[in-house]
Protein backbone atom coordinates (compact mmCIF):
# COMPACT_ATOMS: atom_id res chain seq x y z
CA UNK A 1 0.00 0.00 0.00
CA UNK A 2 2.84 2.41 0.87
CA UNK A 3 4.41 1.79 -2.55
CA UNK A 4 1.09 2.47 -4.28
CA UNK A 5 0.58 5.71 -2.36
CA UNK A 6 4.15 6.78 -3.13
CA UNK A 7 3.64 6.11 -6.85
CA UNK A 8 0.42 8.15 -6.84
CA UNK A 9 2.17 11.03 -5.06
CA UNK A 10 5.04 11.05 -7.56
CA UNK A 11 2.66 10.94 -10.50
CA UNK A 12 0.65 13.83 -9.04
CA UNK A 13 3.82 15.87 -8.55
CA UNK A 14 5.05 15.27 -12.11
CA UNK A 15 1.71 15.87 -13.83
CA UNK A 16 1.97 19.69 -13.89
CA UNK A 17 5.49 19.40 -15.31
CA UNK A 18 4.29 17.13 -18.10
CA UNK A 19 1.54 19.57 -19.01
CA UNK A 20 4.03 22.46 -18.99
CA UNK A 21 6.44 20.55 -21.23
CA UNK A 22 3.69 20.01 -23.79
CA UNK A 23 2.72 23.65 -23.93
CA UNK A 24 4.17 25.67 -26.86
CA UNK A 25 6.97 28.12 -26.12
CA UNK A 26 5.81 31.74 -26.31
CA UNK A 27 8.61 32.95 -28.57
CA UNK A 28 9.17 35.52 -29.93
CA UNK A 29 7.05 38.22 -28.35
CA UNK A 30 9.22 41.10 -29.62
CA UNK A 31 11.71 41.80 -32.45
CA UNK A 32 14.64 39.42 -32.95
CA UNK A 33 18.10 40.59 -34.07
CA UNK A 34 20.01 38.42 -36.54
CA UNK A 35 23.67 39.47 -36.51
CA UNK A 36 25.53 39.08 -39.81
CA UNK A 37 29.26 39.28 -39.00
CA UNK A 38 30.10 40.77 -42.41
CA UNK A 39 29.19 43.91 -44.37
CA UNK A 40 26.15 43.82 -46.70
CA UNK A 41 26.36 42.21 -50.12
CA UNK A 42 28.05 38.83 -49.62
CA UNK A 43 26.59 35.33 -49.53
CA UNK A 44 26.15 35.28 -45.75
CA UNK A 45 24.25 38.57 -45.84
CA UNK A 46 22.13 37.43 -48.79
CA UNK A 47 21.12 34.24 -47.01
CA UNK A 48 20.42 36.05 -43.74
CA UNK A 49 18.05 38.52 -45.39
CA UNK A 50 16.11 35.77 -47.14
CA UNK A 51 15.70 33.79 -43.91
CA UNK A 52 14.93 36.89 -41.82
CA UNK A 53 12.12 37.90 -44.14
CA UNK A 54 10.46 34.50 -43.91
CA UNK A 55 10.89 34.21 -40.14
CA UNK A 56 9.38 37.68 -39.71
CA UNK A 57 6.29 36.52 -41.56
CA UNK A 58 6.05 33.28 -39.63
CA UNK A 59 6.62 34.82 -36.21
CA UNK A 60 4.64 38.01 -36.70
CA UNK A 61 7.66 39.85 -35.27
CA UNK A 62 10.43 41.72 -37.12
CA UNK A 63 13.72 39.89 -37.57
CA UNK A 64 16.21 42.73 -37.90
CA UNK A 65 19.53 42.28 -39.73
CA UNK A 66 22.50 43.79 -37.89
CA UNK A 67 25.65 43.84 -40.07
CA UNK A 68 28.71 43.86 -37.81
CA UNK A 69 31.68 43.23 -40.06
CA UNK A 70 35.30 43.08 -38.97
CA UNK A 71 38.16 40.69 -38.23
CA UNK A 72 36.86 37.89 -40.45
CA UNK A 73 33.53 37.75 -38.63
CA UNK A 74 34.94 37.88 -35.10
CA UNK A 75 33.42 41.27 -34.24
CA UNK A 76 29.89 40.11 -34.98
CA UNK A 77 30.37 36.69 -33.43
CA UNK A 78 31.71 38.27 -30.24
CA UNK A 79 28.65 40.54 -30.03
CA UNK A 80 26.38 37.48 -30.09
CA UNK A 81 28.56 35.55 -27.63
CA UNK A 82 28.15 38.43 -25.15
CA UNK A 83 24.41 38.90 -25.76
CA UNK A 84 21.72 37.87 -23.32
CA UNK A 85 20.95 34.17 -23.93
CA UNK A 86 17.22 34.55 -24.48
CA UNK A 87 16.90 33.84 -28.22
CA UNK A 88 16.43 37.48 -29.21
CA UNK A 89 20.00 37.87 -30.53
CA UNK A 90 21.12 35.27 -33.06
CA UNK A 91 24.17 34.78 -35.28
CA UNK A 92 24.19 33.94 -38.97
CA UNK A 93 27.43 31.99 -38.88
CA UNK A 94 29.30 30.21 -41.63
CA UNK A 95 32.13 27.74 -41.98
CA UNK A 96 34.60 30.60 -41.57
CA UNK A 97 33.29 32.02 -38.32
CA UNK A 98 32.74 28.65 -36.64
CA UNK A 99 35.34 26.27 -38.06
CA UNK A 100 38.16 28.29 -39.67
CA UNK A 101 38.65 31.28 -37.34
CA UNK A 102 39.46 29.20 -34.23
CA UNK A 103 42.65 27.64 -35.65
CA UNK A 104 43.45 30.71 -37.75
CA UNK A 105 43.60 33.30 -34.98
CA UNK A 106 45.97 32.95 -32.08
CA UNK A 107 43.35 34.14 -29.61
CA UNK A 108 39.64 34.89 -29.84
CA UNK A 109 37.65 37.06 -27.40
CA UNK A 110 35.36 34.07 -26.76
CA UNK A 111 35.69 30.30 -26.52
CA UNK A 112 34.44 29.17 -29.97
CA UNK A 113 33.49 25.71 -28.69
CA UNK A 114 31.55 26.97 -25.66
CA UNK A 115 30.23 30.44 -26.57
CA UNK A 116 27.42 29.38 -28.91
CA UNK A 117 24.44 27.07 -29.05
CA UNK A 118 24.09 25.78 -32.65
CA UNK A 119 20.47 25.83 -33.82
CA UNK A 120 20.25 24.76 -37.45
CA UNK A 121 22.09 24.63 -40.73
CA UNK A 122 20.47 26.83 -43.40
CA UNK A 123 22.32 26.16 -46.65
CA UNK A 124 25.41 24.78 -48.36
CA UNK A 125 27.22 27.41 -50.45
CA UNK A 126 29.25 26.23 -53.46
CA UNK A 127 32.15 28.47 -54.49
CA UNK A 128 33.00 29.81 -57.95
CA UNK A 129 36.21 31.29 -59.40
CA UNK A 130 35.51 34.59 -61.18
CA UNK A 131 37.48 37.39 -62.85
CA UNK A 132 36.47 40.82 -64.06
CA UNK A 133 35.34 40.75 -67.71
CA UNK A 134 38.43 42.50 -69.12
CA UNK A 135 40.99 40.22 -67.48
CA UNK A 136 43.30 38.52 -69.97
CA UNK A 137 42.69 35.00 -68.63
CA UNK A 138 39.40 33.76 -70.06
CA UNK A 139 39.64 30.20 -68.73
CA UNK A 140 41.39 28.21 -66.01
CA UNK A 141 44.19 27.06 -68.31
CA UNK A 142 45.08 30.67 -69.15
CA UNK A 143 44.95 31.65 -65.47
CA UNK A 144 47.29 28.86 -64.45
CA UNK A 145 49.72 29.83 -67.21
CA UNK A 146 49.77 33.44 -65.96
CA UNK A 147 50.28 32.37 -62.35
CA UNK A 148 53.23 30.19 -63.29
CA UNK A 149 54.86 32.60 -65.74
CA UNK A 150 54.80 35.64 -63.44
CA UNK A 151 54.43 34.53 -59.81
CA UNK A 152 52.95 37.22 -57.56
CA UNK A 153 52.13 39.66 -60.37
CA UNK A 154 48.40 38.95 -60.42
CA UNK A 155 46.15 39.16 -57.38
CA UNK A 156 42.99 37.70 -55.90
CA UNK A 157 40.44 39.09 -53.47
CA UNK A 158 38.86 37.30 -50.55
CA UNK A 159 36.20 38.17 -48.00
CA UNK A 160 38.83 37.93 -45.25
CA UNK A 161 42.08 36.21 -44.36
CA UNK A 162 41.39 32.57 -43.59
CA UNK A 163 37.82 32.75 -44.87
CA UNK A 164 36.62 29.85 -47.01
CA UNK A 165 37.10 32.00 -50.14
CA UNK A 166 40.72 32.65 -49.14
CA UNK A 167 41.38 28.98 -48.41
CA UNK A 168 39.82 28.04 -51.76
CA UNK A 169 42.43 30.22 -53.48
CA UNK A 170 45.26 28.79 -51.38
CA UNK A 171 44.17 25.24 -52.22
CA UNK A 172 43.94 26.20 -55.90
CA UNK A 173 47.50 27.59 -55.86
CA UNK A 174 48.79 24.46 -54.18
CA UNK A 175 47.06 22.22 -56.71
CA UNK A 176 48.30 24.20 -59.73
CA UNK A 177 51.76 25.34 -58.65
CA UNK A 178 50.81 28.99 -59.12
CA UNK A 179 51.37 32.08 -56.98
CA UNK A 180 48.97 35.02 -56.72
CA UNK A 181 48.95 38.01 -54.36
CA UNK A 182 46.23 37.90 -51.69
CA UNK A 183 44.10 41.04 -51.16
CA UNK A 184 41.81 40.46 -48.14
CA UNK A 185 38.61 42.45 -47.54
CA UNK A 186 36.17 42.71 -44.64
CA UNK A 187 33.40 40.94 -46.52
CA UNK A 188 32.26 39.52 -49.83
CA UNK A 189 30.32 42.62 -50.87
CA UNK A 190 33.29 44.97 -50.81
CA UNK A 191 35.52 42.34 -52.45
CA UNK A 192 32.97 41.98 -55.25
CA UNK A 193 33.02 45.73 -55.87
CA UNK A 194 36.78 45.89 -56.41
CA UNK A 195 36.87 42.80 -58.61
CA UNK A 196 34.06 44.19 -60.77
CA UNK A 197 35.99 47.44 -61.13
CA UNK A 198 39.15 45.60 -62.13
CA UNK A 199 41.13 46.79 -59.11
CA UNK A 200 41.69 43.10 -58.28
CA UNK A 201 42.06 40.45 -60.95
CA UNK A 202 39.93 37.62 -59.57
CA UNK A 203 38.44 35.88 -56.57
CA UNK A 204 36.83 32.73 -55.30
CA UNK A 205 33.37 33.67 -54.05
CA UNK A 206 30.13 31.94 -53.12
CA UNK A 207 27.77 31.40 -56.02
CA UNK A 208 24.94 32.55 -53.73
CA UNK A 209 26.47 36.01 -53.48
CA UNK A 210 27.42 36.39 -57.13
CA UNK A 211 24.81 34.93 -59.51
CA UNK A 212 23.35 38.35 -60.25
CA UNK A 213 26.80 39.76 -61.02
CA UNK A 214 27.56 36.80 -63.29
CA UNK A 215 24.27 36.97 -65.19
CA UNK A 216 24.69 40.74 -65.70
CA UNK A 217 28.18 40.27 -67.12
CA UNK A 218 30.01 42.02 -64.27
CA UNK A 219 31.82 38.79 -63.39
CA UNK A 220 33.29 36.21 -65.74
CA UNK A 221 33.00 32.73 -64.16
CA UNK A 222 35.85 30.32 -64.90
CA UNK A 223 35.02 27.25 -62.80
CA UNK A 224 33.15 26.06 -59.72
CA UNK A 225 35.09 24.55 -56.81
CA UNK A 226 32.62 21.74 -56.16
CA UNK A 227 32.31 18.10 -57.17
CA UNK A 228 29.54 18.78 -59.68
CA UNK A 229 28.32 21.72 -61.72
CA UNK A 230 25.92 24.15 -60.08
CA UNK A 231 22.29 24.16 -61.30
CA UNK A 232 22.49 27.96 -61.13
CA UNK A 233 25.56 27.96 -63.46
CA UNK A 234 25.09 24.87 -65.62
CA UNK A 235 27.51 26.04 -68.32
CA UNK A 236 30.38 26.67 -65.91
CA UNK A 237 32.73 23.66 -65.57
CA UNK A 238 34.12 22.31 -62.32
CA UNK A 239 37.82 22.70 -61.52
CA UNK A 240 38.15 18.93 -61.96
CA UNK A 241 36.70 19.19 -65.46
CA UNK A 242 39.37 21.81 -66.16
CA UNK A 243 42.07 19.37 -65.07
CA UNK A 244 42.57 20.67 -61.51
CA UNK A 245 42.29 17.78 -59.06
CA UNK A 246 41.90 18.02 -55.29
CA UNK A 247 40.91 21.71 -55.21
CA UNK A 248 37.30 21.37 -54.05
CA UNK A 249 36.01 23.86 -51.47
CA UNK A 250 32.60 24.99 -50.20
CA UNK A 251 30.98 26.93 -47.38
CA UNK A 252 27.74 26.74 -45.41
CA UNK A 253 25.39 28.98 -43.46
CA UNK A 254 23.79 28.27 -40.11
CA UNK A 255 22.13 30.05 -37.22
CA UNK A 256 23.45 30.01 -33.66
CA UNK A 257 22.43 31.54 -30.33
CA UNK A 258 24.50 32.55 -27.30
CA UNK A 259 25.38 29.63 -25.05
CA UNK A 260 22.90 29.25 -22.22
CA UNK A 261 19.84 29.97 -24.34
CA UNK A 262 17.01 27.78 -22.95
CA UNK A 263 16.65 24.52 -24.85
CA UNK A 264 12.90 24.96 -25.51
CA UNK A 265 13.68 28.21 -27.34
CA UNK A 266 16.54 26.56 -29.28
CA UNK A 267 14.22 23.73 -30.30
CA UNK A 268 11.43 26.09 -31.37
CA UNK A 269 13.72 28.21 -33.52
CA UNK A 270 15.21 25.05 -35.07
CA UNK A 271 11.74 23.70 -35.90
CA UNK A 272 10.66 27.02 -37.39
CA UNK A 273 13.87 27.24 -39.42
CA UNK A 274 13.29 23.76 -40.83
CA UNK A 275 9.84 24.83 -41.95
CA UNK A 276 11.15 28.04 -43.51
CA UNK A 277 14.16 26.44 -45.24
CA UNK A 278 12.01 23.63 -46.65
CA UNK A 279 9.32 25.99 -47.95
CA UNK A 280 9.00 26.19 -51.73
CA UNK A 281 9.60 29.93 -51.76
CA UNK A 282 12.93 29.73 -49.92
CA UNK A 283 14.10 26.59 -51.71
CA UNK A 284 13.39 28.09 -55.14
CA UNK A 285 15.11 31.35 -54.23
CA UNK A 286 18.22 29.64 -52.86
CA UNK A 287 18.57 27.11 -55.65
CA UNK A 288 18.12 29.76 -58.36
CA UNK A 289 20.96 31.75 -56.78
CA UNK A 290 23.31 28.81 -56.38
CA UNK A 291 22.78 27.73 -52.77
CA UNK A 292 21.61 24.32 -51.58
CA UNK A 293 18.94 24.73 -48.87
CA UNK A 294 19.61 22.42 -45.95
CA UNK A 295 18.20 22.34 -42.42
CA UNK A 296 19.29 20.25 -39.44
CA UNK A 297 18.67 19.53 -35.79
CA UNK A 298 20.81 21.37 -33.21
CA UNK A 299 22.71 18.12 -32.56
CA UNK A 300 23.40 17.56 -36.26
CA UNK A 301 24.61 21.14 -36.66
CA UNK A 302 26.91 20.79 -33.64
CA UNK A 303 28.39 17.63 -35.14
CA UNK A 304 29.01 19.36 -38.48
CA UNK A 305 30.82 22.25 -36.78
CA UNK A 306 33.00 19.83 -34.79
CA UNK A 307 33.82 17.86 -37.93
CA UNK A 308 34.74 20.95 -39.95
CA UNK A 309 36.72 22.41 -37.06
CA UNK A 310 38.93 19.32 -37.10
CA UNK A 311 39.26 19.43 -40.88
CA UNK A 312 40.15 23.11 -41.14
CA UNK A 313 42.50 23.03 -38.18
CA UNK A 314 44.58 20.52 -40.13
CA UNK A 315 44.31 22.57 -43.33
CA UNK A 316 45.28 25.89 -41.71
CA UNK A 317 48.32 24.22 -40.15
CA UNK A 318 49.28 22.61 -43.45
CA UNK A 319 49.07 25.96 -45.28
CA UNK A 320 50.79 27.72 -42.36
CA UNK A 321 48.26 30.59 -42.29
CA UNK A 322 48.01 32.61 -39.11
CA UNK A 323 46.46 35.92 -38.07
CA UNK A 324 47.46 37.63 -34.83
Amino acid sequence: MKKVLLSIAIAAALAPLAVTAQQPVAFPTRPVTLVVPFPPGGGTDTGARLIAQQLSTKWGQPVVIDNRGGAGGIVGADAVARAKPDGYTLLMGNVGTQAINPPLYGKLPYDPEKAFAPISLVADLPIVLVTYPGFKATNVKDLVALGKAEPGKYNFASSGTGNSTHLAAEIFQGATGTKFLHVPYKGGGVANTDVMAGHVNMQFTTIFGSTGLISSGKFRPLAVASDTRSPALPKVPTLAEEGIKGAEMASWLGILAPAGTPQPIIDKIAADLREVVNSKEVRDAMISQGATPKSSTPAEFSALIAQDLQRFTALVRKLNIHVE
